[in-house]
């Protein structure tokens, strides 16, 4: 019998973040739990499936290889990369691993886990829509925390290192059992690491790492949008007692352009036109991030008409077609006329108005709209 998806078990997407897969878990965690479901013989069952399945997708190596794989990526019978199970684990210290942090830290055997991964990071990178289609390389400064180097983040000067904790004991955690939860207080002698430093280094005061600033180059691929991000692996916070570093995460946002609008893959632009080009029609230079391109206005354009410059918007930064650049006209009424040139106009609009519907249709049936709707209304 195939087994289920491990994705589809815990109810996430493939692209799922590990908070949501760890949220997703719990949820079911506590769902399904033996001991909140006694009259339920399956209840045990799915919770061993997608305790299963949270022990793959919460391990980074074994997602991957799941993720590529399959299930064989995974189980150790078939050559993969590593098993998982409960390996004599009680229901209460598994519920007690993924719960424990609710309640100030998780569970810690034997003193493990002292050397925490670092913090993610997220910077705010502003671009020029340019640059957002283009694709650039760009400088940023970080402020973040360094392994420190003289004591090589132990956090103990040199010569000496840290003790267990006899608070603790070494778990980091002081446990209290109440009722159906098992709840832990960080150890606040040690704050949750196990170890004391007797004798702190001077460089970073016992902490292991120092704060700092570092300037990385961030390549921008073409045709980011607002709300991208870009991963930089390991450029994130040191970690505490020589723990792996956080990630970076460069966030994009998209300046306004002063005439175009971006829509995914299209752009937009207004183009006022003067109201002699409209009856008449002609040509203007219209400009687009390639250069500027010759736009043909036919005769009797109304107010409003989209133009559609194919090919002149957008390559979308994950694939697909490169989007249009669609010009709205607007009619711009004359201003600042003169008496000759209003005299002009009133002499036209006679003319105009001598021909009855045929010059302005558009205005005629919204005209003959409007008495049908007086007369409903017996106006």
């Amino acid at each position: 019998m195939a087994k289920e998806d491990y994705y589809e078990l815990l109810g996430v997407a493939r692209n799922a973040s590990d908070s949501d897969i760890k949220k997703s878990f719990r949820r079911l965690a506590m769902k399904f739990h033996p001991d909140r479901n006694t009259d339920n013989p399956n209840a045990e069952e799915q919770f061993k499936k997608v305790k299963e399945a949270y022990d793959v997708l919460s391990d980074p190596q074994k997602r991957a290889a799941y993720d590529q794989f399959g299930h064989a990526g995974v189980d150790p019978s078939m050559g993969g990369a590593g098993g998982f199970g409960f390996s004599g684990d009680s229901f209460s210290d598994i519920f007690s691993d993924v719960f424990g942090d609710i309640f100030g830290g998780g569970k810690r055997r034997g003193g493990g886990g002292r050397a925490q991964r670092g913090a993610d990071l997220r910077y705010n990178l502003e671009l020029t829509l340019e640059d957002a289609v283009a694709g650039t390389e760009v400088k940023i400064r970080v402020p973040t925390w360094n392994t420190c180097q003289e004591c090589g983040g132990s956090g103990a000067k040199k010569g000496s290192g840290p003790v267990t904790c006899t608070t603790c004991q070494g778990h980091g955690a002081i446990r209290m059992q109440q009722g159906f939860f098992s709840v832990q207080q960080t150890c606040p002698a040690c704050r949750g690491t196990g170890q004391q430093i007797k004798d702190p280094c001077r460089s970073c005061q016992g902490q292991g790492r120092i704060q700092d600033t570092k300037t990385l180059s961030v390549k921008i691929p073409p045709g980011v949008d607002s709300g991208d991000r870009i991963r930089l692996a390991g450029e994130g916070e040191a970690g505490d007692h020589a723990g792996p570093p956080g990630d970076l995460y460069v966030q994009v946002a998209v300046k306004d352009h002063p005439i175009f609008t971006r829509d995914g893959a299209n752009l937009y632009c207004e183009v006022p036109i003067s109201f002699p080009c409209a009856c008449l029609g002609g040509e203007l230079d219209v400009p687009t991030l390639d250069g500027k391109v010759v736009l043909k206005i036919p005769p009797e354009t109304q107010t409003g008409k989209l133009f559609r410059l194919r090919g002149k918007g957008v390559k979308p930064v994950r694939g697909g077609p490169q989007g249009d650049l669609l010009c709205r006209v607007q009619i711009e009424t004359p201003v600042s006329l003169d008496k000759d040139q209003v005299e002009l106009i009133r002499r036209l609009d006679e003319s105009l108005s001598g021909g009855g519907s045929r010059h302005s249709p558009q205005a005629h049936g919204w005209l003959d709209g409007v008495k049908q709707f007086f007369d409903k209304l017996g106006l």
